[in-house]
C-alpha cells in the first residue's frame, strides 16, 4: 500500500512539474495531454492504496486539466470518479464535487448524466438526514429527468421530495406529488397496481390538512382517477377516516387504522401520518365543542 501512495505521490509532482513548466519545448496541448495522463495515474494508485482523500484531489485537479483543454464531459467524469473517492472519507467533498459535475454535463448537454448527479448528491443529503436540502436537489433532478422524457426516473424523484415535504409537515406539495404521479400510473399498465397507494398516500396528507369538505371531494376525485378505488382496502380506509374525522370519532378512526393494518401492514411514514391526522382530529374536535363555562 506504501508503495502505492508513494507511486501516486510522485506522479502527482510530476504532473505539477509539467503543468509549470515553460519553453519552446513543450508544447501547449502535449503539456495537458502529458498532466492529464500523468495525473489519471496518480489518482489510481491513490486509489490502490486507499489513500481515498489524496485519489479524490488528484481527480480534481485532472478535471481542472479538462478544462484547460475545454473538454467539458471529461471534466464532469473526473469531478464524479473525486466524489466517489471523497464518499470513503470526507463526506463534505463529496458535495462540492457532484455540483461541479452537474454544472459541466450541464454545459455539455447532457443533461440526464447531469440528472443523475443531482439525485447523488440529494441522495447523500438525504443519508444526512437534510431533507430540506435534498428535497431541493431531487426537485431539480426530476425537472432534468422529465426533459429528458425519462419519466420513471422524473417520478422516483418527485415521489422522494413528496414523502420528505410530507414528513415535514409540508403536505400541499406531496398531495399535489401523489395525485399526478397515480394519474400517471394509470396511463401504463405496467404501473396501475400502484395508483391505490399513491392515492392513499395523498389522502393521509390530507388529514393531516383536516379539511373535511376537502377530504370528501377528494374521495370523489379519487373515484375519478381509478374507477376500483371505492372497493379496495386503500379506499375503504380513506372512506372510513373521513366518516370519523366528519363525525369527531377518534375510537372509530382508530378501529379504521387497525383493521387495515390487521390485513396490509402499515409502513412507518403512513403510521406517522396517520397519527398526525388523529390529533388532527382531536384538536378539530375540542375546538368544536361548545364552551359551557
Amino acid at each position: 500500500m506504501g508503495d502505492y501512495a508513494a507511486r501516486g505521490a510522485d506522479f502527482m509532482k510530476k504532473a505539477d512539474k509539467k503543468l509549470n513548466s515553460f519553453g519552446l519545448f513543450s508544447s501547449f496541448g502535449n503539456k495537458y495531454e502529458d498532466a492529464a495522463e500523468l495525473l489519471e495515474k496518480a489518482a489510481n494508485h491513490f486509489k490502490l492504496a486507499k489513500a481515498w482523500n489524496d485519489a479524490g484531489q488528484a481527480f480534481e485537479k485532472l478535471a481542472q486539466v479538462h478544462l484547460k483543454q475545454d473538454s467539458r464531459l471529461e471534466a464532469a467524469s473526473s469531478y464524479v470518479e473525486a466524489a466517489k473517492c471523497y464518499q470513503k472519507t470526507d463526506k463534505t467533498d463529496v458535495l462540492r464535487a457532484l455540483h461541479n459535475a452537474v454544472e459541466y454535463y450541464t454545459e455539455a448537454g447532457r443533461l440526464g448524466m447531469a440528472a443523475k448527479n443531482l439525485r447523488e448528491v440529494a441522495e447523500t443529503l438525504e443519508k444526512r438526514g437534510m431533507k430540506d436540502e435534498a428535497i431541493e436537489f431531487y426537485t431539480q433532478a426530476a425537472d432534468l429527468f422529465a426533459g429528458e422524457e425519462q419519466t420513471s426516473e422524473a417520478n422516483k424523484c418527485r415521489l422522494k421530495v413528496a414523502q420528505f415535504s410530507a414528513e415535514l409537515e409540508n403536505y400541499q406539495p406531496a398531495i399535489q406529488i401523489y395525485e399526478d404521479v397515480a394519474r400517471l400510473c394509470m396511463d401504463n399498465n405496467l404501473l396501475k397496481y400502484s395508483t391505490k397507494g399513491y392515492l392513499l398516500n395523498a389522502g393521509i396528507c390530507r388529514l393531516c390538512v383536516g379539511d373535511p369538505m376537502a377530504m370528501q371531494s377528494a374521495l370523489e376525485r379519487y373515484e375519478d382517477i381509478d374507477y376500483t378505488f371505492s372497493g379496495s382496502r386503500e379506499g375503504k380506509l380513506l372512506k372510513d377516516l373521513v366518516e370519523a374525522f366528519e363525525a369527531g370519532d377518534p375510537e372509530k378512526y382508530t378501529d379504521a387504522i387497525a383493521e387495515f393494518d390487521s390485513m396490509t401492514r402499515l409502513d412507518a411514514w403512513k403510521t406517522t401520518l396517520l397519527l398526525r391526522g388523529k390529533k388532527r382530529l382531536q384538536s378539530h374536535d375540542e375546538h368544536d365543542e361548545p364552551d359551557l363555562t
